[in-house]
């Protein structure tokens, strides 16, 4: 059970409302992680500039960056972003099994993709240090240093609302993600 009330449009605080309808609008329905987040402005308009910085000046297509969201959400285990990921994903160009792969961790996506994984999941586990290994294989795969700089935002994103969500206990309003085993 979550521990943060969650909000209806009519309800949440003033301050959260106008970006709260913003986030229904886009994502079609209003979602439990949104109407949690919307209890505090603050938390709802850090989520929604996070989001507004990377659709305005990252250069990953939806994929890739779905396959970030999956693999982090995967580490933190945070079922409501797996869950949530994979949907997005589905809708980004990955399949099923796809998804479930970068949740699992094989190595059964396209290279390139994998070895931007492993630096976002080293990253992920060990607060945010990756061995040289790791990053010099993502370099090699082809990923720029500024690439990888990149990807340090979605890595950041993702783990707003893992941890948020964790924090939250956000109850899932989704279809739970396939099982990786």
């Amino acid at each position: 059970m979550s521990r943060i009330p969650a909000h209806t449009l009519e309800d949440a605080p003033a301050q959260s409302r106008l970006l709260l309808e913003r986030m229904t609008q886009s994502t079609g329905r209003l979602m439990n992680i949104h109407a949690e987040m919307a209890h505090s402005p603050i938390v709802l308009a850090t989520y929604a500039a996070i989001n507004k910085a990377a659709a305005e000046h990252g250069t990953f297509d939806a994929r890739t960056r779905e396959a970030i969201a999956l693999a982090v959400g995967a580490v933190d285990d945070c079922g409501y972003c797996q869950a949530a990921h994979t949907v997005s994903g589905r809708r980004a160009g990955l399949t099923i099994d796809e998804t479930i792969a970068i949740r699992a961790g094989l190595d059964s996506v396209d290279p390139k993709l994998a070895a931007l994984l492993a630096v976002m999941k080293a990253a992920a586990v060990d607060v945010g240090a990756v061995d040289d290994q790791t990053w010099d294989e993502a370099v090699a795969a082809g990923w720029t240093d500024t690439e990888l700089t990149e990807a340090f935002a979605y890595l950041v994103a993702n783990l707003m609302t893992n941890y948020f969500n964790h924090y939250a206990r956000t109850d899932l309003d989704l279809p739970e993600a396939p099982s990786t085993t």
